[in-house]
């Protein structure tokens, strides 16, 4: 750092809860606070190591204060994952949005590293040091600041610093959005945290996102059902199949009354809340091929991260789910339960045939940045604009 720019005083600012939006939980660890999105008793209630890796990852976690500072520094403490034979990702991104506007972007460099044999399984951890990301040249006037926590990197907030007080920032009016769903509402391949397209839908619609997306691991689990419960939201949405098909863990007979109970869970701490039921995007290897899906080891081979899909469309007569399969149950189940709140989406109303041609998914299960917004407007135009979330009161202003 150049000291003809540091400030002449710091202001050290704890991190506490009214300071950090669309976390669950946070945990106080060795290396600083760690965001989570699921609560420890749902944690308590999972031995699979995806789900506690992805539900430590902040996607739509966000540091909101206002403040007059020119400079805010925030050290950290990163874990991120890299799969041995492919080119390492880049580095999570931190955000920074002045007054609802992207202003600046910044990576941390030091963190650990967990190493995966994709054939394998096998994982190596590389411990590194705690880092700091900077933003200065900030306009000196009273602005809202948020600070995007990157999507794929779990991270430890350590210290906030500014040049300048800072105080919570009250979120007035704004209606709360709670969204559930899979790697791709966790924001795989978008370009940085509040790009991802939950994140952008919540933009144009003026809520606050709480994104319970987990990567691998929208499954139907009971404790991600009670989570959602226990969550104050004035508007639900659910996106189901992918991970229930590409990881292969049920069967139709299965599957039916897993989304009736995890439906009926929410709806105990939802009764009457505007509830979204989403089915998947399109996904051209899983449409009529059932999973489990795999990488592909002759891409990786050639250092390309690529899914294909392993099982025979034969199957399906013996309950095999594909997605065309879920979509048609999705839409019964929204049907029969005789929910006024409750309603249902086509996910390929968000990314179908012609996107697929135009916009092709580049590892066949991922969307790219481009597409991320895509379905983000589309999302918000559908959902928000004249949906079923339009015209829906806060509960503050409910009550």
């Amino acid at each position: 750092m150049d000291d003809e720019h540091e400030p002449s005083a710091w202001h050290t600012v704890p991190v506490t809860e009214d300071l950090v939006h669309g976390a669950i939980e946070l945990e106080r660890t060795e290396h600083g606070l760690l965001p989570h999105r699921l609560p420890a008793r749902a944690r308590a209630q999972c031995a699979d190591p995806q789900l506690h890796l992805a539900e430590s990852q902040p996607s739509g976690v966000r540091l909101v204060f206002r403040t007059r500072a020119t400079v805010v520094e925030l050290d950290t403490y990163s874990t991120r994952v890299e799969y041995r034979g492919v080119p390492p990702r880049p580095r999570g991104v931190h955000d920074l949005r002045v007054d609802g506007v992207l202003a600046a972007q910044a990576s941390a460099t030091g963190g650990t590293v967990v190493s995966i044999d994709p054939s394998t399984g096998a994982t190596e951890t590389r411990p590194g040091p705690v880092s700091t990301v900077r933003f200065d040249g900030l306009a000196p006037h009273d602005k809202r600041v948020e600070i995007w926590l990157p999507h794929n990197e779990s991270t430890r907030l350590a210290a906030l610093r500014t040049d300048a007080p800072v105080e919570p920032a009250a979120s007035g009016s704004r209606r709360i959005w709670l969204h559930h769903g899979s790697s791709i509402s966790q924001g795989s391949n978008a370009a940085s945290p509040s790009t991802t397209w939950p994140a952008l839908a919540a933009s144009l619609g003026d809520v606050d996102l709480i994104n319970l997306g987990f990567s691998g691991s929208a499954l139907l689990d009971p404790f991600t059902a009670r989570a959602l419960r226990d969550t104050p939201a004035d508007l639900i949405s659910v996106k189901i199949g992918i991970n229930v098909v590409n990881a292969d863990v049920m069967r139709r007979r299965a599957f039916v009354p897993a989304v009736h109970g995890f439906l009926d869970t929410i709806r105990e701490g939802h009764p009457t809340t505007p509830l979204l039921v989403v089915s998947p995007l399109l996904c051209p290897m899983h449409e009529d091929t059932p999973g489990p899906g795999e990488f592909d080891t002759a891409a990786l081979r050639e250092g390309v991260v690529r899914f294909r899909a392993t099982g025979d469309p034969a199957e399906r007569a013996a309950g095999k789910l594909t997605l065309t399969v879920i979509r048609d149950e999705l839409a019964d189940i929204v049907a029969r339960r005789s929910d006024p709140n409750l309603h249902y989406l086509d996910g390929r109303t968000l990314y179908g045939e012609s996107d697929a041609t135009e916009l092709p998914l580049p590892d066949a299960l991922h969307p790219d940045a481009e597409t991320h917004r895509r379905i983000g407007n589309r999302f918000a135009a559908w959902a928000f604009a004249d949906g079923p979330f339009a015209g829906v009161n806060s509960q503050a202003d409910r009550t």
